[in-house]
């Protein structure tokens, strides 16, 4: 006879006290197991496991579940349709360690109805973190577990709650209408602690319904969610009217799910846990959500079992990686990539396994479209790297493997290179493009697509350096660069293309007119219009070659009437000056002739000009032919040029530093004022006469002639300073301002730019005994002389002299210390203005210093001398005063009479720096002003020793 819910209730609790009593460690044991479940692995899952149970229930009952949540009389009451509680469920909640659950359901919901997800009859323990008195009631009867009952029933500080299952009270209200159970949770902290607990209901209530597929109603107070099922997704809304999609996936014994949006767009998870199918402390880093029931777990369903890579582990997670890429698959082909795993260091073990084990799936399964029909695996895939979805279109059969668009662009490139996927970049699809066969068309749809993503900075132009160009005669040529564009439907409409036509110019390469794209003219490409031609590399090249090619036997004629006709239009360009022109005996270089009429040819020399001088004269039927700018525009001399003012092969026009004119040298010796006059009539000659480097007046300074000698030896009429060393300048009818710009001197320097020769010229000058120098002009001329670098000036021969003569070199010193004057004539030495100059012009005239000379070993003093300080020298302190000088450290040494070498100096400084100084104001004065550094007041200092009155300073 079957036993009543009551009697079987109290049967389980009589069984469970005998155990307590039988095995005392029993008790000890099933209160340890209780705990360690309320504070550990069921903590935070009172809503979670009691919509499990609601789950399951629906689940065994073949019907979709409804959930209910209210809070009456400081109760959490959570009711729930399906099956209702029996015996063996009660044992199974009593039981802490077996369930009462049919094992096989599948949370896919592929199962037969009436299995049920779950193993382990444990999680109602995790309801002990809201109350001590949880009852449940079902339609066929119900059951309750007291703290206070079991105190009564074992004596015990601590005991377990859910072991001892006790009958409902006889006045327990019904399961309410609709419902089949009904789990009843007076909650300990009253009813405010219950209303949190319904705050929490609702955050959770949307992800529950996700894992639980057999509920399909969350009512919390009124308040409802609901999930509806449609194909493979599941929409859900809660009590607002949102509506939140998930897209889902089956596989063997899990579900993958990912929230989508309206319009199909996935909107990938951040980080997640494992749900099997409740949420598990298995931290997961995927986009989409894992629900399984695989995976083998911990009875608390927090951790998996064993480790993640145990066999049974990996084995469950492989079978849900298998079935991801059907998830990807089920998304439209533009958002695929958003279930890609992001490439990052996992945020577990389980992750790192799942991880491993999805990449490897997508790497393999076929799931990215194809540019050309079907769909690709990672491995197989390329993918290009720039967001140019019509340029995918283009490339489709011509780069294999090509992912279709819109999945391009580099953040593609990122997402599908951790599948195995290969970016495709501009390089590598130049290359591809390089040697195929399309119409012009395609080229120039082509580079539409290219020139739009360097717009956007997506490319470097120099990355399309070698991107192919087809061409007019049906080749296609490697780069824009060099490449010359005429415009669709302008061919045949001007004379340039029969002239293209006729040149027949190795190396010109004309664009096909059907693919002429601004893009070609970034490339390098040029219009083919006359300055463009001009610039042309082959043009350029045709021209350089051409008198070599006139010489070959070869008629360059179409190419000089051509040239000629193009400059006539566009002015000026690089190389012209190579252009083979005619001559009387044949043809020159342009830049080798001069017009017929022209300024230049009256003042060459005869010799520079003729058939094999280095200039020679245009023919007159050419010259009469052309406009004559466009005959200087291809270097044809009229006048001097200046090389840098015309654009280089290579480069625009040079700054006036490099200015140089050429063929001066060719001027005749007597033609030399009317050159510079025509220097100074043209504007660029005269810049560069007239340039800060001085370059060209050092050239003419030198090298041009004025009265049969160059304008450095004369001076200027005006420059009267000069006198003695340079002649004033002939007249050769050139004003004086033209004369100093040749090199004329106006001052007394020595040319920077040829300081040896000039310095030569100088000493040359200085030597000529014919010549009468005033003695301060000499001293100055030394002083210029002693900033030459003395390395490339060849020594005079002969030097002038203090005494204002010319004396061997062999005899001379130069002076470098003013008490030498006494004891050297004044014939033999050589000076500076400046003692500080003394060394350095020593070196340029190798001459050796006086003080190197000077013999002082047989140094006498007719007296002893006696040492006085400066300061106690009465006669020193009140000159000193007198000129404001402070009084000198140190003194000097007084002798009645001073000889050196037997000679009577008045003042003197031995080879220790001690100085001497004879009893006289000449001797004291010198001595004096050389120790306070005032040599330059010595005669005055010498007067006031005489007369030290005032009035001598101040008159």
């Amino acid at each position: 006879m079957e036993q009543s819910p009551d009697e079987s209730v109290d049967a389980l609790r009589q069984a469970v006290l005998r155990s307590w009593r039988d095995s005392p460690t029993r008790f000890t044991e099933d209160t340890h197991a209780e705990h360690d479940l309320r504070v550990g692995a069921y903590r935070d899952r009172v809503f979670v496991e009691l919509a499990q149970n609601a789950a399951d229930a629906a689940a065994l009952a073949g019907a979709p579940g409804r959930l209910r949540v209210r809070v009456v009389d400081g109760e959490l009451r959570v009711a729930n349709t399906g099956a209702p509680l029996d015996r063996r469920g009660i044992a199974a909640l009593a039981s802490l360690r077996a369930s009462g659950k049919p094992s096989g359901h599948q949370a896919d919901g592929d199962a037969a109805p009436g299995a049920t997800v779950g193993r382990f009859g444990v999680g109602f323990a995790a309801v002990l973190a809201v109350t001590s008195e949880p009852r449940i009631v079902s339609r066929t009867g119900g059951v309750a577990f007291s703290e206070a009952r079991t105190r009564q029933e074992w004596d015990a500080d601590e005991v377990p709650v859910l072991r001892l299952p006790w009958a409902l009270p006889a006045d327990e209200p019904p399961v309410p209408d609709g419902f089949d159970t009904e789990v009843r949770l007076p909650v300990r902290a009253g009813a405010q602690a219950a209303q949190e607990y319904v705050a929490a209901v609702e955050r959770e209530a949307a992800d529950v319904l996700v894992m639980l597929p057999w509920l399909v109603e969350i009512d919390v107070e009124g308040r409802l969610w609901r999930r509806h099922d449609d194909g493979a997704e599941v929409v859900l809304t809660d009590p607002d009217g949102g509506r939140t999609r998930w897209l889902t996936q089956r596989g063997q014994g899990c579900t993958w799910a990912v929230p989508i949006g309206e319009d199909g767009r996935p909107r990938p998870l951040g980080e997640d846990v494992l749900h099997t199918p409740t949420p598990t402390d298995e931290r997961l880093s995927l986009p989409a959500r894992l629900l399984t029931t695989a995976v083998p777990m911990e009875p608390s369903r927090r951790r998996v079992l064993a480790s993640a890579d145990s066999p049974d582990v990996v084995r469950a997670l492989r079978a849900a990686a298998e079935a991801y890429p059907g998830l990807v698959r089920a998304l439209p082909a533009e958002h695929r990539l958003a279930l890609v795993p992001r490439p990052h260091f996992p945020v577990s073990d389980v992750d790192g396994v799942l991880r491993d084990l999805v990449v490897e799936r997508l790497a393999d399964d076929d799931w990215l479209p194809s540019a050309t029909s079907g769909l690709l695996p990672g491995r197989r895939a390329r993918v290009l790297d720039v967001d140019a979805p019509h340029l995918v279109a283009l490339l489709a059969d011509v780069v294999p493997g090509l992912v279709a668009a819109p999945l391009c662009g580099r953040d593609a490139v990122r997402a599908a290179e951790v599948a195995s996927a290969r970016g495709i970049g501009i390089g590598e699809l130049v290359e591809a493009v390089g040697g195929i066969e399309r119409p012009p068309a395609w080229w120039r749809d082509l580079y539409t697509e290219l020139l739009a993503v360097v717009d956007r900075a997506e490319v470097e132009l120099d990355e399309l350096g070698a991107l192919p160009v087809p061409l007019a005669d049906g080749r296609t040529w490697p780069g824009a660069r060099g490449v010359l564009l005429v415009e669709a439907g302008d061919a045949g409409d001007t004379a340039l293309d029969t002239d293209l036509a006729a040149l027949d110019i190795p190396g010109l390469h004309v664009a096909h007119p059907e693919a002429v794209h601004p893009l070609l003219r970034r490339l390098g490409a040029v219009e083919a219009g006359p300055a463009e031609l001009l610039r042309a590399p082959a043009v350029v090249e045709a021209i350089a070659r051409s008198v070599d090619d006139t010489m070959a036997g070869l008629d360059v004629t179409a190419l000089v009437e051509s040239v000629l006709t193009w400059v006539s239009a566009a002015g000026r360009a690089p190389g012209l000056g190579a252009l083979a022109l005619p001559t009387a005996s044949g043809r020159r270089r342009a830049d080798e002739l001069v017009l017929p009429d022209s300024a230049l040819l009256e003042v060459l020399h005869p010799d520079a000009v003729g058939d094999d001088a280095p200039l020679d004269v245009l023919d007159a039927e050419t010259a009469r032919r052309w406009d004559r700018g466009v005959l200087l525009a291809c270097g044809v001399r009229d006048t001097f040029t200046v090389l840098g003012s015309e654009p280089g092969p290579d480069a625009g026009p040079e700054p006036d530093d490099e200015l140089s004119v050429p063929d001066l040298d060719l001027v005749a010796d007597e033609a030399w004022p009317r050159a510079i006059r025509l220097l100074a009539s043209q504007p660029d000659t005269w810049r560069a006469l007239t340039a800060p480097d001085h370059r060209l007046r050092d050239w003419l300074s030198a090298h041009a002639l004025l009265a049969g000698r160059p304008p450095r030896h004369w001076r200027l009429p005006s420059a009267t300073e000069l006198a003695g060393l340079f002649d004033p300048v002939p007249d050769v009818g050139l004003p004086e301002n033209l004369l100093a710009l040749v090199g004329v001197r106006a001052e007394l320097a020595v040319a920077d730019t040829d300081p040896a020769h000039d310095a030569e010229l100088l000493c040359a000058r200085l030597a000529d005994p014919q010549r009468t120098v005033s003695a301060g002009l000499v001293l100055r001329a030394h002083g210029a002389l002693a900033a030459v670098p003395p390395d490339d000036v060849e020594p005079p021969d002969q030097v002038r002299t203090l005494a204002g003569t010319v004396c061997d070199a062999d005899d001379a010193v130069v002076l470098d210390a003013p008490w030498l004057l006494a004891v050297w004539p004044a014939d033999r030495l050589v000076a500076a203005a400046d003692f500080a100059d003394a060394p350095a012009l020593a070196d340029v005239l190798d001459l050796p210093l006086a003080s190197d000379e000077t013999d002082e070993t047989d140094e006498t003093t007719a007296t002893v001398g006696s040492f006085a300080a400066w300061s106690e020298l009465p006669a020193i302190v009140e000159v000193a005063d007198l000129l404001g000088i402070g009084v000198p450290a140190g003194g000097v040494v007084v002798h009645d009479e001073l000889t050196v070498a037997g000679t009577p100096v008045p003042w003197w400084r031995d080879t220790s720096g001690d100085l001497h100084a004879s009893d006289s104001p000449e001797g004291l004065a010198r001595a004096f002003a050389w120790s306070a550094n005032r040599w330059s007041d010595r005669v005055l200092v010498e007067r006031l020793l005489d007369d030290p009155d005032p009035r001598a300073v101040l008159g």
